[in-house]
């Protein structure tokens, strides 16, 4: 026993030895570390003050004391920043899903503005902004070393004036102008329609309205097809969706999943990570449903598709996504401004992050890119009011009719016949939508019991 007692005491008495020999360089280095520190604040401050009274033209020292805090932040990474109160109380604002602007979602790549996608029905979306689309230049001031929210300052002002941007465009030889009229930016987060049997929301941002603006539209388009019963699954827009609030992710992806892990976030310290978790209920009880993504889908719009996919819930298609895979805390300070720091990054259910990668669409559809001139000819209206005044059997005098269906089975035949029109029309109007559409209606076609609920009812033997 004593034995025992004497190694323990010899353990511990080793250990405390061996943490006093490791402990004194130690402490040196931190005191080292943080006299460093103090070194690069007391030259901060000489620099500071120097500006102040040599620099050739008077300063405001609040304006270079906040172009000093953002140049720290953005030294970090493109979506870390300074916010000002303007700017702070700005982005409150965008939020709640109205303000004033241009209606692109920006970041900041090789010194220039960048876009990461054009809002929909806004002034940029009606000037054919794209997302990819590098803007060189604001009103002939060239955006290169600006920060990202001096270049958005420059391109901020009263609703109803002219701005000119410079765009540099992939494919494009040179850079060209483009002029748009500034408005009031009202972000409609949710728009449903049905296509056939099909509902289909689009969702544009993830602010405040989202979730309920998500439920409120898919509600109406199910009663619209007469029930759940009727719809044969979802197709769940998210392209061009630039992202937003974390938790409208989580709720949105929730809405369709009725377990299991939704997304994850790993800060810097193991005590900052967090999981988030589905709960029961599925408004689409289980139906088949597809998401749709493409280069301009980031963040939030990654969370929603990454889960979905990872669960196997949907299937996406598209192109790839932005690959924007952290998370921004902002944090509000002093003088009401407020710092946006990157603190965490997040992954999927599966454990990946996405962070500059992108989600990768389980079947790739490119959008069909239309060429001047290509569509609205009178060529092409010509060739499609012929094609519709086709003649068919039905057309010819003295056909016979068709004794195989009632009067109720053929009205149900005749109105598939002009949803597969609808849908044939659609692939000309948004060729991936499209195919989307077409998916849901094969699972439907091929999954037992979840057939086309409009389509004929097979006849009982006799």
């Amino acid at each position: 026993m004593k034995k025992y007692v004497m190694a323990a005491l010899g353990g511990t008495v080793a250990g405390v030895l061996l943490s006093t020999q490791v402990a004194g360089p130690l402490i040196a280095q931190e005191a080292q570390k943080s006299s460093s520190v103090y070194e690069q604040l007391d030259l901060f401050g000489d620099i500071f003050e120097r500006i102040r009274g040599q620099y050739v033209e008077e300063v405001d020292s609040k304006k270079l004391m906040e172009a000093a805090i953002n140049g720290m932040l953005t030294s970090l990474d493109p979506h870390s920043s300074y916010m000002a109160a303007d700017d702070f109380s700005d982005m409150q604002v965008q939020t709640r899903g109205q303000f004033g602007g241009l209606g692109i979602e920006v970041t900041q790549e090789q010194g220039f503005v960048k876009v990461v996608s054009p809002m929909d029905d806004t002034p940029a979306d009606k000037a054919g902004i794209q997302a990819g689309d590098f803007i060189t230049h604001v009103n002939g001031e060239s955006v290169l070393g600006l920060t990202l929210d001096q270049a958005v300052d420059l391109m901020r002002g009263e609703v109803g004036s002219e701005i000119v941007i410079t765009v540099a465009r992939e494919g494009t030889e040179e850079p060209f102008d483009v002029s748009i009229i500034r408005d009031t930016i009202k972000l409609t987060a949710a728009k449903g329609r049905v296509v056939g049997n099909t509902v289909v929301v689009r969702l544009t941002t993830f602010n405040d309205q989202t979730y309920p603006g998500l439920q409120e539209e898919f509600k109406k388009a199910v009663e619209e097809l007469g029930g759940i019963d009727k719809v044969n699954g979802l197709v769940l827009d998210l392209r061009n969706n630039p992202g937003g609030l974390l938790t409208q992710a989580i709720s949105v992806s929730d809405a369709f999943l009725d377990k299991g892990e939704i997304v994850s976030t790993r800060g810097r310290e193991p005590q900052d990570s967090e999981r988030f978790n589905a709960e029961a209920g599925d408004m689409l009880q289980g139906k088949p449903m597809v998401v749709l993504i493409n280069g301009g889908s980031a963040s939030a719009s990654e969370i929603v598709s990454g889960a979905l996919q990872d669960h196997r819930r949907a299937i996406v298609v598209g192109t790839k996504s932005f690959g924007k895979g952290s998370v921004q805390s902002v944090i509000p300070l002093r003088g009401d401004g407020a710092m946006r720091l990157t603190t965490a990054r997040y992954y999927t259910p599966s454990g990946r992050s996405i962070q500059a990668l992108g989600i990768s669409p389980d079947i790739v559809v490119n959008q069909p890119v239309k060429k001047a001139g290509e569509e609205g000819t009178e060529a092409a209206a010509a060739a499609a009011e012929a094609e519709a005044k086709a003649r068919t059997e039905a057309d010819l005098r003295g056909v016979l009719s068709n004794d195989s269906m009632t009067e109720d089975e053929k009205r149900q035949y005749r109105e598939e016949q002009e949803r597969a029109a609808e849908t044939a029309k659609l692939r000309d109007e948004d060729y991936q939508l499209a195919y989307a559409v077409d998916i849901l209606k094969g699972a439907a076609a091929i999954v037992p019991g979840a057939a086309d609920p409009a389509a004929p009812a097979e006849k009982p033997a006799n």
